[in-house]
């Protein structure tokens, strides 16, 4: 008898996590798959996975070095509460930032000994309070011979200065772009089956990365990855998220990074201003992210396609919030 010949068949299976919240900001359990529809491009799919069983966490943890000294040091004393929230089902990799983004190490189990010593490593100083001054008799140099300052590079008109006596102030970087991808690229080595998360630590500045934004939101929408965070400093402000989440014209929030991502790719931003706030943060958004409902569908859209695919989870319930990726691109690791 001949032997049967193989048959392929590709098919996008699609999973997308979704968080409900009610109106006071809680989580809404008890529902079913009833209660979901789904809309890819416009178009209704028919669910073909529903759970609610906890899933593993692949978390990628990036600090942000760039904050101003008083942030940091709140954030340096909380980093040991990392890992109490999480559990030995996770595995986690620690990376930082500032001027260029640094890997303190490769994913490795939640609860080895290996995690606060990595994050003790991670505590960084930040950057001086300061306020610079780029006109008037303070600017410049006040170190002067024969009416000339001793450094040239402060005159006027040279390197750092104009005509007019001006000193050209530098922007302060804050590679965040290029510390999400980093963090990204370690993320997409990991097995199905894992929720994929990067998890930031930052007040969202972004200035001086190679990676622009629209690159890397499309690396995190290619491999399944949600953007989670706790907001610190300046952008810790009452109500920032929420404003953000709905979009409102003319807020001025969307200048903070962060904010898009999360936003963008389901994942949550909060706002915290204290250490111990910041402490409980972390253990509020991976109970979150882990226990979040899982629905799944099969895309109607050809798989050799890798546009973005508008996605859209509406819930039969009045009041509620409904958080979920707004989008995803197929991939290779999507044939089934």
């Amino acid at each position: 008898m001949a032997a049967l010949g193989r048959i392929v068949l590709n098919v996008n299976f699609v999973e997308v996590p979704v968080t409900v919240k009610d109106s006071k900001g809680k989580l809404v359990a008890g529902l079913t798959f009833r209660d979901f529809k789904v809309f890819e491009n416009d178009t209704r799919v028919q669910l073909r996975l529903f759970t609610v069983d906890p899933a593993p966490l692949s978390i990628a943890f990036v600090i942000d070095q760039s904050l101003t000294s008083d942030v940091m040091a709140k954030v340096n004393n909380s980093l040991g509460a990392i890992q109490g929230a999480l559990t030995p089902y996770d595995e986690v990799a620690v990376f930082s930032y500032s001027n260029g983004s640094h890997e303190w190490t490769g994913f490795t189990g939640a609860q080895t000994n290996r995690v606060p010593a990595v994050l003790a490593l991670a505590k960084a100083i930040g950057s001086e309070e300061l306020v610079p001054v780029n006109s008037g008799p303070l600017s410049g140099c006040n170190i002067r011979e024969n009416g000339n300052c001793v450094d040239p590079n402060l005159q006027p008109g040279r390197s750092t200065g104009s005509a007019a006596g001006v000193i050209t102030i530098p922007k302060e970087i804050h590679t965040l772009n290029d510390a999400i991808l980093a963090a990204a690229k370690e993320l997409s080595t990991r097995p199905k089956g894992r929720r994929r998360i990067i998890y930031v630590i930052s007040d969202g500045k972004e200035y001086g990365s190679k990676a622009k934004i629209r690159d890397v939101q499309k690396y995190l929408e290619t491999n399944k990855i949600a953007v989670w965070g706790t907001a610190v400093g300046d952008s810790a402000r009452w109500g920032e998220g929420f404003i953000d989440r709905l979009h409102i014209p003319f807020t001025g929030v969307w200048d903070n990074v962060l904010f898009q991502y999360t936003v963008a790719t389901g994942g949550e931003l909060i706002s915290e201003r204290g250490t111990d706030g910041i402490e409980k943060s972390y253990a509020k958004i991976a109970e979150e992210a882990r226990t979040q409902y899982t629905l799944g569908y099969l895309s109607h859209e050809s798989i050799y396609d890798d546009r973005l695919r508008k996605i859209e989870v509406r819930v039969d319930r009045p009041g509620v919030e409904v958080i979920a990726k707004r989008g995803y691109r197929p991939s290779g690791q999507d044939a089934r």
